[in-house]
């Protein structure tokens, strides 16, 4: 089996063809982009990109991936992805097998289409036709969805509360975001658009990966919906997009 060398360094042709494919990455302060630059380097010689079922990925691409997966971790470092090694990527979408126990307790297996999948202990699925579609500002982000899960699995199942910095209180995380899960269902509820996708309404922990994409990818738009939300992850992830401080500490 032939093994692709890790590099030291991205390129900057590579490094330039993510900035076209990925506005993200240039909305980064002056100082976070060469930072993130350099974490992606770092990620793609710790972790292994798996294309699946045919899908061909040149360097630029994970490049790009890896940059995308590093925005996260820019205040946190790469330490916060420990405890897994791999990422697989689909050429588009895959189905996902699920279960459901009804009230009778019978097991109901079933397969769902998926572009994204952190599996506790294991590897990182995502479809490569939804990671070209992020990281245009526009409140889509697979990556960065399935990596908030990740940090969310630190302590156990991803529930909405991933390991807080010693700095942070648990009762105001709690309560901020209790709140504004409760708000998205109220919402739906009442047949009303609420502020962020949707799909934040499923389970506290798709509502803190939605609610990540968006103070990553519309910063603005999470903070004055949810301020005490927008607050309480500016302190997890150290960094503060609205204020252009996404370069981390």
């Amino acid at each position: 089996m032939l093994f692709r060398k890790r590099p030291v360094a991205i390129p900057d042709p590579d490094w330039s063809a993510v900035c076209r494919a990925f506005p993200l990455v240039t909305a980064l302060d002056p100082a976070g982009a060469p930072r993130l630059r350099d974490l992606a380097a770092r990620f793609l010689r710790a972790k292994s990109i798996e294309p699946a079922r045919g899908l061909e990925m040149d360097d630029a691409a994970r490049a790009g991936l890896a940059a995308l997966a590093c925005v996260p971790v820019l205040g946190l470092g790469l330490d916060a992805y420990r405890g897994w090694t791999s990422l697989v990527v689909h050429p588009g979408g895959f189905l996902a097998r699920g279960h459901d126990v009804d009230e009778a307790g019978v097991v109901h297996e079933f397969e769902e289409p998926r572009s994204g999948e952190a599996w506790l202990q294991g590897p990182v699925v995502l479809s490569w036709e939804d990671v070209a579609a992020s990281g245009q500002l526009d409140g889509y982000n697979v990556v960065i969805h399935e990596m908030a899960h990740k940090l969310d699995m630190l302590n156990g199942d991803a529930n909405g509360f991933p390991p807080l910095g010693r700095d942070m209180d648990r009762k105001a995380w709690h309560g901020a975001f209790t709140a504004a899960f409760d708000h998205m269902n109220a919402c739906l509820d009442q047949d009303l658009d609420p502020p962020l996708d949707e799909y934040a309404a499923e389970s506290p922990g798709e509502f803190f990966a939605v609610a990540s994409e968006y103070f990553f990818e519309l910063p603005e738009v999470l903070r004055d919906a949810y301020p005490d939300v927008y607050r309480q992850l500016a302190a997890f992830y150290r960094v503060d997009p609205v204020a252009g401080q996404r370069g981390g500490a």
